[in-house]
């Protein structure tokens, strides 16, 4: 058999088992981001990870359309997995994310 035929595909998970989740979200390790940038440019930055880190948590726990994903079920669930309530514009970054995942 090939070596290629032996090594799975980067949408197939390599888990043995399933892993059973029981927080929708669990965020990883904070680095430290690279000095010299705008200020503008860490805002947005950080604004983009927060707006990632929810639409994986709504993922995960059953919300699947943008349309399901009303401002207080975001903010909801920000409370959940530990993070500060999200503004209006990363909630609607939160639902942008999930239009375009599909």
């Amino acid at each position: 058999m090939p070596a290629a035929a032996l090594k799975p595909l980067p949408t197939q998970s390599t888990s043995k088992r399933a892993v059973v989740l029981e927080l929708p979200y669990e965020p990883v390790a904070k680095r430290p981001l690279p000095p010299g940038r705008p200020r503008e440019w860490y805002v947005t930055h950080n604004r983009r990870l927060k707006a990632m880190r929810l639409a994986i948590a709504l993922l995960d726990s059953g919300v699947h359309m943008p349309n399901q994903a009303r401002n207080e079920k975001i903010r909801s669930t920000a409370q959940l997995i530990g993070v500060h309530p999200p503004s209006d514009t990363t909630c609607h970054m939160v639902r942008a994310l999930m239009r375009y995942a599909r």
